[in-house]
């Protein structure tokens, strides 16, 4: 599990034969799960200068890949240990959907910015909800049909990718896990509703 806060932004040095290899201050132990744009990954080759993960068939098909190349940049963050505070949300690291930025808009003392993704998961997408973009913990502040807008704070704008990020750029998402499940139990079994949001809580 994760919370959406990037450790590093780190800087890939290659990826070739599955194999994605980070230039990192943060030093993983081998076997370790950590989080690269928000993707569970494990780290199976530590170097002086970093470490390496693998991404399986099943990961490539989902996320950009566009994104991994080398000289590109990255968001990590290890995973969570019991006792650990929770600023962000909880995030899996499981991508939903990718994600288009259609617009970057400063405002006063924010950035607006707006995503179209998958129709499909907008049901789990809701005003005021949390949402994990490449990894970083964010709040939705409004939602459309295929589309939502966040409003991003200079200190997050300034310390993430979102500073790089120019319009077209493929992000991963993460909706809010609890937002599927419970979609998921009111659609299988209606007739349980209040017992199954009991049992929840």
């Amino acid at each position: 599990m994760f919370n959406g806060l990037i450790r590093e932004t780190a800087k890939i040095k290659s990826f070739s034969n599955n194999k994605l290899r980070v230039i990192a201050k943060y030093k993983p132990q081998v076997g370790d799960s950590i989080a690269i744009n928000g993707v569970c990954l494990t780290a199976t080759k530590i170097y002086p200068d970093g470490f390496e993960v693998e991404l399986s068939p099943e990961t490539q098909k989902i996320v950009p890949l566009e994104n991994y190349q080398a000289g590109k940049y990255v968001h990590i963050e290890p995973a969570l240990r019991f006792g650990d505070r929770i600023d962000g949300h909880l995030i899996q690291g499981h991508v939903d959907a990718i994600g288009e930025i259609l617009e970057i808009k400063k405002t006063q003392n924010s950035y607006d910015v707006i995503i179209k993704t998958d129709p499909k998961i907008m049901k789990y997408i809701a005003p005021k909800g949390s949402i994990a973009i490449d990894g970083v913990s964010l709040t939705i502040n409004e939602v459309f049909s295929d589309r939502f807008r966040l409003t991003i704070i200079p200190h997050t704008f300034e310390n993430t990718l979102f500073k790089y990020y120019k319009i077209h750029q493929k992000v991963n998402i993460e909706t809010d896990m609890f937002a599927r499940y419970i979609y998921h139990m009111l659609k299988k079994s209606p007739e349980d509703i209040n017992e199954k949001i009991l049992a929840w809580w």
